[in-house]
């Protein structure tokens, strides 16, 4: 699991990035996607750093 550093809306989706190394990363996850995940696109895209990133198995989740 990443730590989510920022995210961005794009046309679909929403675009999430974290860092590794020292080299930022992301992944894209459609409004469908996020729904399924029951995560709440306005928050990911308010407050991105209260979420991990699961790259392998393409799943966002809420810090505890």
């Amino acid at each position: 699991m990443q730590d989510i550093v920022g995210s961005k809306k794009m046309e679909n989706g929403i675009v999430v990035f974290w860092m590794e190394k020292e080299e930022k990363k992301y992944e894209s996850f459609n409004y469908s996607e996020l729904i399924d995940m029951k995560i709440n696109a306005l928050d990911l895209l308010d407050r991105p750093k209260s979420y991990k990133v699961d790259v392998p198995g393409h799943k966002l989740i809420v810090k505890k």
